[in-house]
């Protein structure tokens, strides 16, 4: 495995591009405006508490490795992060959730109809934003991507009522719903320095072997300590989301044994005694070292299509941000 790479070492994966980040983020700032007064503020506020740029990193290296890095792919990365925090404003709504990142959602500030709307005004911005711009292709990889997103959370919704969804729809769901989007990052980034149709399928593997490993990483998350409790979160079996390590598990498991444990996801999810019962059972399935496993394979595949391109800066800061995506601490 990779040696654990810290925040300082995600500012030296940004080196190569962070003068275009700064700029982007103008922009990008620029793109989400609007003369209505609570738009504004919402939008600064959506703005103040933005994440690592992981996806306009995805897309300005993968320009970066592919080309020159113009006026293109600012609107490409713009066009991504206006799309996805349309998503991600959404979800929050669906999922009647409060917090995001530590911060309060905009529906926990706002309500849901105005956090609706605003995700509707993000979706328009970033329409319009490529319209305005002509950027035809780079519309379809993201709309694309944005499409996939949801019908992996239907899909999700759909197979979750009985929990007991088999691997490969496991690995359909996570591709739709995250690796798409890293995915549409690298494809994006790619397009927007006239790459050629191969080009862009190939770097496009590259981002969605990441954006499974990356997922995969995060089912992990469930089973490790907390740093405030010293036990395992158990987030996802409260709520009652199938993950690799308990679906390795049940696919494991006797008919009898498999039905309890169902039962008490299902039923007991809020039980933290039974909670705990269930990680170690997957501990002690496997189920831990079965889905590092499949997250290392992801990530060598991802790391073997990046061998065929020539080596660059971007290069190096794209193997950098693999081996972040499977070592990240949260």
């Amino acid at each position: 495995m990779p040696q654990s790479i810290n925040m300082t070492t995600l500012t030296e994966i940004k080196r190569p591009i962070q003068s275009h980040l700064e700029v982007f983020e103008k922009k990008f700032r620029d793109s989400m405006k609007s003369s209505v007064p609570l738009l504004d503020i919402i939008t600064r506020y959506i703005i103040k508490r933005k994440g690592k740029q992981m996806r306009p990193m995805f897309v300005f290296l993968s320009a970066g490795i592919c080309g020159k890095i113009n006026e293109s792919t600012y609107t490409a990365a713009s066009l991504i992060e206006l799309l996805h925090t349309a998503t991600l404003v959404h979800d929050d709504v669906v999922d009647d959730s409060n917090k995001r990142r530590g911060f309060f959602s905009i529906n926990a500030l706002w309500k849901n109809k105005i956090a609706v709307l605003v995700g509707d005004y993000l979706l328009s911005r970033g329409l319009l934003l490529s319209l305005d711009n002509n950027e035809f292709n780079l519309l379809k990889i993201v709309s694309n991507a944005t499409k996939e997103m949801s019908e992996g959370e239907l899909l999700q919704i759909e197979k979750a009522r009985k929990l007991d969804i088999k691997e490969d729809i496991y690995f359909k769901i996570i591709r739709k719903k995250t690796a798409s989007l890293i995915a549409s990052c690298c494809a994006s980034g790619a397009s927007s320095v006239g790459s050629d149709k191969d080009t862009i399928e190939k770097i496009k593997q590259f981002g969605e072997n990441v954006g499974i490993a990356f997922q995969i990483k995060d089912d992990l998350f469930d089973y490790e300590t907390s740093n405030s409790t010293g036990k395992p979160n158990g987030i996802d079996i409260k709520e009652q989301k199938m993950t690799l390590p308990l679906i390795y598990l049940l696919n494991n498991s006797g008919y009898v044994e498999k039905r309890k444990i169902i039962n008490i996801v299902k039923n007991h999810n809020n039980n933290p005694e039974k909670v705990a019962a269930v990680i170690n059972k997957v501990n002690q399935s496997g189920g831990i070292e079965y889905a590092r496993s499949k997250m290392k394979a992801y990530h060598d595949n991802a790391l073997q299509i990046l061998d065929e391109f020539p080596d660059s800066e971007s290069k190096t800061s794209l193997k950098k941000l693999v081996d972040f995506t499977i070592e990240r601490k949260k």
